[in-house]
């Protein structure tokens, strides 16, 4: 359900041969492309060899973050450019990104989606070694090691990245600009996605191929799972981490199901299709008889059109959304929290009334907004309500940088389907199962992370982490 989850960010790197050009005009389109995956701040950093350095970060909508002023004063032909929604670390301006590191022998900027799940454990020795941290986010970590290995040790990038890849665990897909140069870092695992395209003379890095198309970009290809990239002589340069191919590939089923926009094409899955799939599976599973298909806008339009031609029932708008609507404060009371949703949706009644609707969303987590929701859609009156939901029950957190929530608020971990169903007053209320969301994906099940719907993770979970107390806000 929108609202009850978010991804951690997206990020961007783009190189350019041509060093008289500067690049953050295309950054900041890429990241407006990229806005779905976070809302909370936006920066870039860019850099060319006469003036070194600049970077600029700020809290909100990266519209309101980025003026002409701010674009023109980042000069460069290489930068990176991220948006974040916090998972490890706090809503505050310390933690947004580009992380950058400046010092007497050089400068590490770096943009980071994913979660590190030893984060504290490294953070602890590296402060022991004298580091000190500015910001509660393990994306800073990450970035400190990198100093350690690569100007405090002397090992070239390449040697630098693989050996501070060997501690980490958890998901990361990374853009670093370090020593004039622009890498492209994606976790053995491959659970966070990552691409690379081209356009003239520039290479451009994006966590979702929509970022490409906004700039007229040819995709090339996805960053392979344990792959680090950088680029020389106009081509692509590849080094494989030594654990790559030796993992587990645990690609983010939420990816496809709610995070990515739907035209975007994540490892060579198109999104669109995948959600329509899940609409279809949706309809072999809940057959039912009913007079129109409504999708909870907008990651659900697609499954919801699904549904409808599977079944031949038709589809209609229900709900209208407001998109000006930006994130809502915590509402004190009843009323107020009502409020908030009525301010993000509101229902057409003339198309729900006397009517036996079903209602399609991307998922439910801990059920709260959904009981909002479906109090709304009732007061328009249909004659009846089946509740379909395209991810299968969520039983435990993510570990891997989807902000959830503790296992003790996932509703579906608490209560049966036919207890939740008579808690949201409906008629009917279906999943989508597993093996029909993976064959609705497409992917083979070994290949993709459902921790969060099987409690099966793909890397051990630290001690001190349990599932009943993990959530950094």
């Amino acid at each position: 359900m929108q609202g009850e989850m978010e991804d951690k960010c997206g990020i961007v790197g783009i190189h350019c041969k041509d060093d008289s050009k500067d690049v953050a005009p295309l950054v900041y389109y890429c990241l407006y492309a990229l806005q779905h995956r976070g809302q909370e701040s936006a920066g870039i950093a860019t850099f060319n060899h006469e003036k070194g350095l600049e970077h600029y970060c700020g809290m909100g909508l990266i519209t309101s973050v980025f003026g002409d002023d701010e674009i023109k004063n980042l000069e460069g032909n290489m930068s990176i450019g991220h948006v974040r929604y916090s998972t490890t670390g706090q809503s505050k301006i310390e933690n947004s990104q580009p992380f950058v590191i400046d010092f007497g022998d050089g400068f590490i900027a770096m943009a980071h989606n994913g979660d590190i799940v030893n984060s504290d454990e490294l953070k602890r020795e590296l402060i022991d070694e004298g580091f000190y941290f500015k910001s509660d986010s393990d994306s800073e970590v990450i970035c400190y090691m990198l100093k350690k290995e690569h100007y405090d040790n002397g090992k070239d990038v390449a040697d630098a990245i693989e050996e501070v890849c060997k501690k980490l665990v958890g998901s990361y897909a990374l853009t670093i600009l370090i020593d004039g140069e622009l890498y492209g870092v994606r976790d053995p695992m491959g659970i966070k996605p990552l691409a690379v395209a081209k356009r003239d003379d520039e290479f451009i890095l994006a966590s979702e191929t929509v970022a490409f198309d906004v700039i007229n970009a040819e995709y090339v290809r996805d960053i392979v799972p344990g792959e680090v990239i950088y680029f020389e002589n106009d081509e692509i340069n590849s080094h494989m981490l030594e654990s790559a191919g030796k993992c587990k590939l645990s690609h983010c089923m939420f990816e496809y199901v709610y995070f990515a926009r739907p035209d975007s094409t994540i490892d060579g899955i198109n999104v669109y299709k995948t959600r329509m799939n899940i609409g279809a599976q949706l309809r072999k599973l809940y057959p039912i008889d009913a007079d129109v298909v409504i999708p909870v806008p907008d990651s659900s339009i697609p499954a919801a059109i699904g549904y409808s031609r599977a079944s031949g029932i038709p589809y209609g708008e229900g709900l209208i959304k407001n998109r000006y609507v930006g994130r809502t404060f915590i509402m004190p009371t009843q009323e107020e929290r009502e409020l908030a949703v009525r301010l993000k949706l509101n229902p057409i009644k003339e198309a729900i009334k006397g009517k036996k609707i079903i209602l399609i969303d991307d998922s439910i987590v801990r059920g709260t907004t959904s009981k909002q929701l479906l109090d709304l859609v009732k007061e328009a009156e249909p004659a009846e309500i089946h509740f379909l939901v395209g991810c299968p029950p969520v039983i435990a957190p993510c570990y891997y940088g989807v902000a959830m929530a503790t296992k003790k608020e996932l509703i579906a971990a608490n209560y049966s389907t036919e207890e939740i169903c008579k808690q949201l007053g409906i008629d009917s209320l279906g999943y989508i199962t597993i093996p029909a969301l993976v064959e609705a994906i497409g992917m083979p099940k070994e290949n993709l992370c459902l921790g969060c719907i099987n409690e099966e993770y793909p890397t051990e979970i630290p001690e001190g982490l349990e599932a009943e107390t993990y959530y950094k806000p």
